[in-house]
């Protein structure tokens, strides 16, 4: 049998390195990391957008073997601190313009506008620094597990859930998977339901949600929400 069929993939390998010789508990708990990874073992190798970069991105890229995985993180220092024990990690800085404080007069603004019911960048929603990456690539599953939104001049998660559904939307075909972990709090509850909605909601484990939004594009004139 050759080196290449018994070898372990190195993104599995350096995974297996960093939790055996950790004690760092995870953001999300079993149950919940187990609703992203059954989808994961169905639709990889696939392309996997990730709004976080934390200790359990290792894991995520390498349940992802062989496809894309990319990290969009706010904080600089960390994406660094990262980068130095993982290089193999694809990880982009990312920047937001919203607060937490702002989130109320956000939604309501945005329900009211017709610029957000469509790929536009006047919603005040539509996130308008992201990568080249993010314009390049169709994605399969969207995870939004940041940016921090704990406390009010927190920037919040507004912008990433609505962009992560119009990304879904706007793709040629298919699929996307997207989910939002801290759905108890009031942010992730009220703009997943709105912008992700809940006619696409698949379930609910814990702090965790799993939508499937299909494209838009085949169907132009499908409703925003079913």
């Amino acid at each position: 049998m050759s080196d290449s069929c018994t070898k372990i993939p190195p993104s599995l390998a350096t995974a297996i390195v960093h939790y055996a010789t950790s004690n760092t508990t995870p953001q999300q708990t079993l149950e919940e990391i187990s609703v992203t990874a059954r989808v994961l073992q169905k639709k990889s190798p696939c392309n996997f957008l990730v709004f976080g970069l934390g200790h359990d991105s290792p894991m995520w890229s390498a349940l992802n073997h062989g496809g894309r995985t990319v990290f969009l993180e706010e904080d600089g220092s960390w994406i660094r601190t990262v980068r130095g024990r993982f290089p193999a990690l694809e990880t982009y800085h990312m920047t937001y313009r919203t607060k937490v404080s702002q989130a109320e007069g956000l939604l309501a603004s945005a329900l009211k506008s017709t610029d957000c019911a469509g790929w536009n960048s006047k919603c005040p929603l539509a996130l308008t620094e992201l990568p080249a990456v993010f314009y390049e690539v169709e994605w399969d599953l969207i995870m939004v597990d940041a940016p921090t939104g704990y406390q009010p001049d927190a920037p919040g998660r507004m912008g990433a859930m609505y962009t992560a559904g119009m990304a879904a939307r706007g793709r040629s075909a298919g699929v996307t998977d997207v989910f939002v972990h801290d759905v108890d709090r009031v942010v992730e509850d009220k703009f997943s339901a709105a912008f992700l909605c809940e006619g696409y909601l698949r379930e609910q484990v814990g702090r965790l949600r799993h939508f499937t939004i299909p494209s838009h594009r085949t169907t132009p004139a499908v409703a925003f929400c079913p």
